[in-house]
């Protein structure tokens, strides 16, 4: 595979391997062959545990001594699980927006609102919805906040919502709601709509997976949750991007 210049090594493995987990070719258990992805992506074997180290410190494998790296549990309970973190953990910054909403944040998001409200296809929404997270979490979200947003998009590959043609009808709402929520500085509400959009990009992975059989539908029925999380109100804290096409 020729090299993609401008992306790090561990970056290209760390979303190959994702990739496997998505498409079906990689499932729980299974050993991640690193001389399968050092010959096809051309890399040596150091950006592979680099990528690893990642992967595990983010709960998609686990290594062991002197056996290699394997996927550690991936079923319909951990996709869910992933999203409901994702909208978590971005609705406290976006609760911190709306505590204290500056008159430039606002005026960052209502342009970003008028682009969403007129994006003319898949695409150009989730790219402006990406700048839309990046606009609240680059001023109201820490290093550690920041880095642990990163972790839990692993499994919401951005180009899957590029090309997913329902996405600025089903997202608008939870934008604007988000929007509204920091106008009237409204934290739990703000919360609220980063929580609920989360989910509904859940069941909608989900049903793509199914559609795709990466999943069957007696993989995980039992533990998954049946309906959105509840929302932590009154605190900032929680206690105990992967490019790719399906």
């Amino acid at each position: 595979m020729p090299k993609k210049y401008g992306v790090k090594e561990k970056d290209l493995v760390v979303s190959h391997i994702l990739h496997l987990l998505l498409t079906g070719k990689l499932r729980s258990g299974d050993r991640v062959d690193r001389n399968e992805i050092a010959v096809g992506l051309g890399v040596s074997r150091v950006p592979i545990q680099e990528a690893l180290v990642q992967l595990e410190h983010d709960g998609i494998v686990s290594t062991r001594y002197h056996r290699g790296a394997f996927v550690e549990r991936f079923d319909e309970a951990t996709v869910l699980e992933h999203h409901e973190l994702d909208g978590l953990l971005n609705g406290i910054a976006s609760a911190r927006a709306a505590t204290n909403p500056t008159p430039r944040i606002l005026g960052q998001l209502d342009t970003l609102m008028r682009s969403l409200r007129t994006a003319k296809d898949a695409r150009a929404f989730t790219d402006l919805a990406a700048e839309y997270r990046r606009t609240v979490n680059d001023e109201y979200a820490g290093p550690r906040l920041h880095a642990t947003i990163h972790a839990s998009q692993n499994l919401i590959p951005r180009l899957f919502w590029a090309t997913y043609q329902g996405g600025r009808e089903e997202m608008l709402p939870f934008y604007e709601d988000e929007t509204s929520a920091i106008h009237r500085r409204d934290p739990d509400g703000a919360r609220t709509a980063c929580v609920d959009r989360s989910y509904l990009m859940a069941q909608t992975m989900l049903a793509e997976l199914f559609r795709r059989r990466v999943f069957t539908p007696s993989d995980d029925a039992g533990r998954v949750v049946p309906g959105p999380l509840q929302v932590l109100t009154g605190t900032d804290t929680v206690c105990g991007e992967a490019s790719l096409a399906l």
